[in-house]
């Protein structure tokens, strides 16, 4: 879904949960705000993970280039090395990118692609256009994914998430994009793109859907560029 989000509710959909939770602090400290007794605990609530800007060594797009195109069905990647740990540091992530490359119906080669996978030696080291992996649990389940990023051509980015599934690497996220940015916050993918418009980037957040058991662009939004460094 689409939207264009003004900067003010941009602002206040940030202001009134801080709002909100102060409310509910004081409610606390004064006792009780609708009951009587010993305050209760809500639960344990997740640890707050601010955004890690990934690959920040990559020339950002200067425009959209390519239509972005996702998909979100879990994929088991047989090709890859097997981790009965169900441990993804167990397998290697070159391994995994050439899997995937050797798996695929359709062809990355722009700029020779899918040749410069299969000779790479060390991701994050040109010319390998596979970047850094990176590695962060993105399923909720308390243990890390695998999310790579690879180059294809001078501004496109393939966007792969893998997992582990009763030993087998099974990929949760497929996306192309022309990024501005990529970024990991919490379980959260965020790319930020251009957008055409004077002005405004386009903004994409990625995060787990249980029922589709993947990685599922669940909001796409027009956001101010800010200024140009």
């Amino acid at each position: 879904m689409l939207r264009f989000l003004p900067g003010a509710a941009r602002r206040a959909r940030v202001t009134l949960p801080v709002a909100a939770l102060t409310l509910a602090s004081a409610c606390t400290l004064l006792s009780g705000c609708g009951g009587g007794g010993e305050p209760k605990s809500a639960g344990r609530t997740p640890g707050a993970s601010a955004p890690a800007l990934l690959w920040p060594g990559r020339t950002p797009a200067p425009q959209q280039t390519y239509e972005p195109n996702s998909a979100e069905r879990p994929s088991p990647l047989r090709a890859a090395p097997r981790a009965p740990s169900g441990d993804i540091h167990q397998v290697p992530a070159l391994a995994v990118a050439k899997a995937k490359v050797d798996a695929m119906t359709g062809a990355l080669d722009e700029g020779g692609t899918n040749r410069k996978i299969k000779e790479c030696r060390t991701a994050g080291q040109k010319p390998c256009p596979v970047q850094t992996p990176q590695y962060r649990d993105m399923t909720g389940d308390g243990k890390d994914e695998l999310l790579l990023g690879v180059e294809s051509g001078k501004t496109f980015l393939f966007l792969w998430a893998f997992t582990v599934r009763d030993g087998v690497v099974t990929q949760i996220m497929d996306a192309g994009v022309t990024p501005l940015s990529v970024e990991l916050s919490g379980r959260e993918v965020i790319i930020r793109e251009p957008a055409g418009m004077r002005g405004y980037d386009l903004r994409r957040v990625y995060s787990w859907d249980a029922h589709m058991q993947a990685m599922n662009e669940r909001l796409t939004e027009y956001v101010s560029s800010g200024p140009k460094k």
